[in-house]
C-alpha cells in the first residue's frame, strides 16, 4: 500500500510520534557563572531553572551535583568558558554528572568558548587550546555544542558531534538599523575582522574600513592605520569580543582623527579585563554594544548590554522539536 509518504517525511512522523508518546522531557541549568543568561533563557524556553548545587570544599575543590533527577531527559547546561578556568572544569563536571545519572542528551549550551584564540600553531612549542578543550568536552560525554560568535569559524570541525553555531548578527543588525546615522560605515578592528565586517557592510549595503595593527605582543598594540574612506562618516566598529579594549580604543580614536563624525563599537563578548574599563571610558567612542554571553565585571554609561536569551531560547524550541534554525543566521 502506497501512503504517498517520502522516507524522510515517514522518518520525521515517527520521531513526532514518538515524542508525542513518550514525551522526552528538557531541563536546563547553569553554571554558577552564567546562571542569569540561563535563567532568562529557561524562562523563554518556558521552563523553570533546574536546581544545581556546588559544594566547595576548604582547599577551593568543588563538587557540582544535580538537585533533581535528570534520567531519561534531554539535559542543556548553560556555561560559558571565560578565565579562570575553573568554569571550563565546572561544566566538564556538570556533563560528567549528567551522563552518570542516565540523561538521554547532553547538549552543552557556550555563549562564550573561552580558549578559541588558541585556534592553532601561530608559533613553535605552544598547545592549540580550543581543540584540547573540545576533545575534553567530547571525552565528558557531550551531545552536541551549542555556542555564539566563535574566534575562529574552523573550531567547529575540531568536534566529532553536531555544533550549533550562532551569530550576534541576527541582534546586531537590527540594533544598527535602529540607529539615527547618516552616512554609514562599517569598520573592522583589525585584518582578521575583516571577512565579518564586509559581511555587515554588505548587507547594511555601505561602506567598508579597516583598521590595520601591529602588535608588539598579545594585548598590545605598537601602531594602527586606517584603510578606506571614514571623513564625515558614522562608523561602526564590529568584532567578536573585547578584551583589554586596547585595539577598540586606539581604532575609535584613530578614525575619528581620520575624520569620523562618530564611532560606535559593537563586539559579541565583553571580556573586558585588565584596564577596559578606563580605556573605554576615556576613548573616542559614542557607545559599546555588547552582548550577556559573559556578565559584566563593572559599569560604563558608555556601554550597552543586548540579551541573546531569547535567541538561544528559541533555538533550544527548535532543536527540541527538530526543526530548522538558519533563519537565524542572517550574516555570519
Amino acid at each position: 500500500m502506497n501512503l504517498g509518504l517520502k522516507a524522510s517525511n515517514f522518518d520525521y512522523l515517527c520521531a513526532s510520534l514518538f515524542l508525542t508518546i513518550f514525551k522526552v522531557g528538557v531541563k536546563i541549568f547553569a553554571g554558577r557563572e552564567s546562571k542569569d543568561l540561563a535563567s532568562s533563557i529557561a524562562s523563554h524556553y518556558g521552563n523553570p531553572l533546574g536546581d544545581v548545587k556546588v559544594t566547595v570544599f576548604s582547599d577551593g575543590e568543588f563538587q557540582p551535583s544535580f538537585e533533581e533527577t535528570v534520567r531519561g531527559q534531554d539535559v542543556f547546561i548553560v556555561q560559558s568558558t571565560m578565565p579562570p578556568t575553573e568554569n571550563l572544569f565546572e561544566l566538564l563536571l556538570l556533563i560528567d554528572a549528567a551522563r552518570r545519572a542516565s540523561a538521554r542528551k547532553i547538549i552543552a549550551v557556550i555563549p562564550y568558548f573561552g580558549f578559541a584564540r588558541q585556534d592553532r600553531k601561530d608559533k613553535p612549542r605552544v598547545a592549540i587550546g580550543s581543540k584540547l578543550i573540545a576533545n575534553m568536552l567530547m571525552a565528558a560525554g557531550v551531545d552536541r555544542i551549542m555556542t555564539m560568535d566563535l574566534h575562529a569559524d574552523q573550531i567547529q570541525g575540531f568536534f566529532e558531534v553536531p555544533v550549533d553555531h550562532l551569530y550576534a548578527s541576527t541582534l546586531f543588525l537590527k540594533e544598527i538599523q535602529n540607529l539615527d546615522t547618516e552616512n554609514l560605515v562599517i569598520a573592522a578592528p583589525d585584518v582578521g575582522g575583516a571577512k565579518r565586517a564586509n559581511s555587515y557592510a554588505k548587507s547594511l549595503n555601505c561602506g567598508l574600513a579597516l583598521c590595520h595593527k601591529n602588535r608588539k605582543k598579545a594585548n598590545e598594540v605598537a601602531e594602527m592605520t586606517v584603510i578606506g574612506d571614514v571623513d564625515g562618516k558614522d562608523v561602526i566598529i564590529i568584532d567578536d569580543m573585547c578584551d583589554t579594549a586596547g585595539t577598540l580604543t586606539k581604532a575609535a580614536d584613530l578614525l575619528i582623527e581620520k575624520g569620523a563624525k562618530s564611532v560606535r563599537a559593537f563586539c559579541t563578548h565583553a571580556v573586558l579585563s585588565g584596564p577596559a574599563y578606563e580605556r573605554i571610558n576615556n576613548s573616542s567612542l559614542t557607545e559599546l554594544v555588547v552582548t550577556n554571553t559573559i556578565p559584566l565585571k563593572g559599569e560604563s554609561s558608555k556601554i550597552r548590554v543586548i540579551s541573546v536569551a531569547d535567541l538561544f531560547g528559541d533555538v533550544i524550541k527548535r532543536l527540541v522539536n527538530n526543526e530548522s534554525i538558519s533563519s537565524h543566521f542572517v550574516i555570519s
